[in-house]
């Protein structure tokens, strides 16, 4: 039977593309408000980093609407081929001369005054590759050594370049995808049990391995004990929050961000918004990113091909994970990781791929009623 879905489209997700811009408006505000006296007094212009943001707004709708209206199928063409050039573009990462190094970590390649974190783009590739090979392999699913073994060994591959960088969040959070989506697919326990079993001594290892890395667990579970250095971080955000109470002290008018709280427009957007506008404004934020999240999976376990299904999933949980994680880092509740909160804070990468994302899952939701003569099933 033929695709109907390649010829005829649904209605998008409204809930979705809604959210979605919000958020991003939202981000905007929020980066401007943070980053004016900080880019006065690194460039001698205010408006540096919010004129750079709104041009990776723009590019960033851009590719939303372009993903937005290709049909999502098409994405299992690109699986193989994307996903090479995503570790060639993240090998040369580590290249000396190829890397650009910044906070350090050395995660982005750099082109001019443009730079690129290739991770970002690497999480979405992982994602498609893993929802067209499980596809694919899904009659075979329960067989180890025939269908778990490659895609492990080249996510693990992944990772290693990841961890090079290094970038351990990054990491975990294409480790849990990898996890997700072979659970959905129907891999057995016992093979995903045992790659916990393998990956947390040796995230262990790397912890205790690495100084800093320690110093920032430490910092976590007592930031007083070192105030003015690993755990300065921690407190000025708890400051962020405790300063802006119900309602916050308003907007542009926050002061963690006059040179206190560090990356107050990217790693931390999140504490700023906590001063300016309150609890209140950071429930809304948790809420906006909660509907976003449920709509996603919804449109995953709506979706009527086990391609889409798994494209679905594994897209809505990279931006779940993110926002996660970095919201819980800034709230003192785990440490920090070097993770942007998605759409929020700044960086033109981080933004342009969560858009991407955004864009197949209203293509697919666009078409999921089409989808009901699909030869492919979940089973």
């Amino acid at each position: 039977m033929g695709e109907q879905s390649s010829l005829t489209r649904g209605r998008p997700d409204i809930a979705l593309f809604i959210v979605t811009i919000i958020l991003v408006v939202i981000g905007t505000v929020m980066i401007y408000s943070s980053s004016s006296i900080i880019a006065m007094e690194k460039y001698g212009d205010g408006y540096h980093y919010i004129k750079k943001q709104i041009l990776f707004v723009l590019l960033g709708f851009g590719l939303m609407i372009v993903t937005s209206r290709l049909p999502y199928r098409y994405w299992k063409k690109a699986a193989y081929p994307g996903l090479a050039i995503s570790i060639v573009l993240l090998s040369l990462v580590i290249v000396p001369g190829f890397g650009f190094k910044a906070g350090g970590a050395t995660r982005w390649l750099r082109a001019g005054h443009l730079s690129f974190q290739v991770s970002e783009l690497v999480k979405i590739m992982l994602v498609i590759f893993l929802a067209h090979y499980l596809t694919k392999k899904i009659g075979h699913i329960k067989e180890f050594s025939r269908v778990f073994v490659v895609p492990m060994a080249i996510m693990l591959a992944i990772v290693g370049l990841v961890l090079c960088q290094p970038d351990f969040g990054a990491a975990a959070i294409m480790v849990a995808v990898f996890m997700l989506m072979f659970y959905l697919a129907g891999s057995r326990i016992a093979y995903l049990a045992g790659l916990v079993a393998t990956v947390i001594p040796v995230g262990v290892a790397l912890i205790i391995h690495e100084s800093y890395r320690m110093q920032r667990l430490m910092s976590f579970l007592n930031p007083w004990e070192d105030p003015t250095n690993t755990g300065f971080q921690i407190i000025q955000s708890f400051i962020s929050f405790g300063s802006g109470g119900a309602f916050g002290v308003g907007l542009g008018n926050g002061m963690q961000k006059l040179f206190y709280l560090p990356e107050p427009h990217t790693d931390f957007i999140l504490s700023v918004i906590a001063e300016e506008t309150g609890f209140i404004g950071v429930v809304i934020i948790i809420v906006l990113f909660s509907i976003l999240v449920f709509r996603g999976f919804a449109i995953s376990f709506n979706c009527a091909d086990l391609f889409g299904m798994l494209l679905a999933s594994g897209l809505t949980t990279v931006i779940a994970l993110e926002a996660f994680i970095n919201m819980a880092a800034v709230m003192g509740l785990v440490p920090t990781k070097g993770l942007v909160l998605p759409f929020l804070s700044y960086g033109g990468t981080s933004l342009m791929m969560c858009m991407v994302a955004v864009g197949i899952l209203l293509n697919i939701s666009s078409r999921q009623e089409q989808n009901s003569g699909e030869t492919e099933s979940r089973s």
